[in-house]
């Protein structure tokens, strides 16, 4: 029924009959999707700032060969696939491996790079030699790469990660064993950062074939097909295979595996409402409560210390919220948890998003809680002093009961905003609700069932909090006078 759905507005679009061949043809232009975060196969030039690399100049070639001009639409790898399906590009450039299930999905080109799984250790670890040793290790991979399934049906624990970079980072902070991952990926990275923390400690006996990916049925794969054999033929393929990689990686005809049936997708919601409820239960919920009731003790204190007349106190208070409002949340995920360790300082997934999530809601929950006090009249501060009432007994029983009532809706608000911010955690290995539900989908592809299966959870969630809200607003206005 939803593809009957889907059919029918892409045929009001106008967008229904049209391929994908005579799209690019008329406009002129091949919208290839890549990272741009990959070197050196999709990278950002340090000197001229210019998207570079081994897959940029190959689709470059390509698009030269098709007689159209190339437009890069820059993408993080984990949602490469779904944006590709939502037509924000033609075809995607990022060294995507041939699979069954991707051949089963997709169109994919002959291949234009060749390599073989490795497996990456620290030097001085010895515990890995074999892929059967990886039973019981933890290897950090990208989620929807191949590499991961290959971690995964070896036995080993697979943490997430955005892409290769972040795998060596984790695998020398000492967070996980190994990484799998494709020779040419190794090499270049070796070859770049002349890096000897780490070493190649075994292959996996996969040999891997990177091609360009379109949608099912684009109408692509000739022209594609035809401009890869071309490059090839006439040495181009190797020539910047050279220039980036200092090896020979052109690819050789592409070794097609049987296309595997995907499952129907009620299936496959059915079979992740578990996993998904109880990720929700497990680590959303609690990252959500724990996060914001320490959020809200450091928010009281950097409210009080900005009312303050001391004022360094209310300097170092303005500081921090400054910090806190200016600066992104993943940012502050990004420092805690990857950069701290630099520092000697190394802290484990979920106390990380805690301490993240808790110094964020301070810096925006304090702004509230000050305005609240703020709103109750002075006069009942003195009045207070009037009977001998000592600040902190003012406070505790006079004044936060009132500001209590003013604070409520924008507080529970920002609790509503942190159960949302919580999918942020994924990014630094908490495995929540969304990074089960991109878990899920990473395999088979079906990426609007899955999180439209997640945002379900979430509205959940939220729907409840709304209504505990509306229970408590209600129980305070019992004590307003009328």
């Amino acid at each position: 029924m939803l593809g009957v759905l889907v059919a029918l507005v892409a045929i009001a679009c106008g967008q229904g009959p049209k391929g994908g061949s005579d799209r690019v043809a008329s406009a002129g232009v091949l919208r290839v999707g890549t990272e741009g975060t990959y070197a050196p196969f999709s990278f950002h030039d340090g000197t001229t700032g210019a998207l570079s690399g081994y897959d940029i100049e190959v689709a470059r070639a390509v698009g030269d060969k098709l007689g159209v001009r190339t437009e890069f639409v820059e993408t993080p790898w984990d949602s490469i696939f779904a944006a590709l399906e939502s037509d924000r590009f033609d075809v995607v450039a990022n060294q995507v491996t041939i699979t069954p299930e991707r051949q089963a999905k997709y169109d994919l080109s002959k291949p234009y790079a060749v390599g073989e799984g490795v497996i990456v250790t620290r030097a001085n670890d010895d515990s890995i030699k074999s892929v059967k040793d990886l039973a019981g290790k933890t290897t950090a991979q990208s989620v929807t790469s191949n590499w991961a399934e290959v971690a995964r049906q070896a036995g080993a624990k697979v943490e997430a990660v955005e892409g290769f970079t972040q795998a060596i980072t984790l695998l020398n902070q000492g967070r996980v064993d190994a990484t799998v991952n494709d020779s040419i990926a190794v090499f270049a990275y070796l070859a770049t950062t002349n890096d000897t923390s780490v070493k190649i400690a075994a292959k996996t006996g996969q040999r891997s074939e990177q091609a360009f990916a379109a949608r099912k049925g684009s109408g692509l794969l000739p022209g594609l097909n035809r401009a890869i054999d071309e490059l090839g033929a006439d040495g181009t393929l190797a020539r910047i295979s050279q220039k980036y990689l200092k090896a020979d990686a052109s690819g050789t005809s592409p070794q097609k595996g049987a296309a595997t049936p995907a499952p129907s997708t009620i299936k496959l919601i059915l079979d992740n409402l578990w996993p998904m409820a109880k990720a929700t239960i497990t680590a959303t919920i609690p990252l959500t409560a724990i996060s914001f009731v320490i959020g809200l003790v450091i928010a009281l204190g950097v409210a009080l210390a900005r009312m303050s007349s001391n004022r360094p106190l209310s300097g170092g208070a303005r500081v921090y919220i400054s910090i806190i409002r200016g600066t992104p949340l993943l940012v502050q995920l990004f420092l805690i948890f990857y950069a701290l360790p630099e520092l000697g300082l190394k802290i484990d997934p979920f106390p990380a998003a805690i301490i993240a999530f808790s110094l964020n809601v301070g810096g925006y929950a304090a702004e509230i809680i000050r305005s609240a006090i703020s709103s109750i009249p002075k006069g009942q501060w003195e009045a207070a002093q009037t009977i001998g009432m000592k600040y902190p007994t003012t406070l505790r029983r006079i004044i936060l009961p009132q500001a209590s009532r003013v604070a409520v809706p924008p507080l529970s608000n920002t609790l509503i905003s942190l159960v949302k911010d919580t999918s942020l955690a994924s990014t630094i290995l908490v495995t929540e609700l969304l990074r089960t539900a991109q878990v899920a989908a990473a395999p088979t592809f079906e990426f609007f069932a899955m999180y439209g299966t997640a945002a379900a959870y979430y509205w959940v969630v939220c729907l409840a909090l709304s209504f505990g809200q509306g229970r408590v607003e209600h129980r305070l206005e019992r004590y307003v006078a009328r």
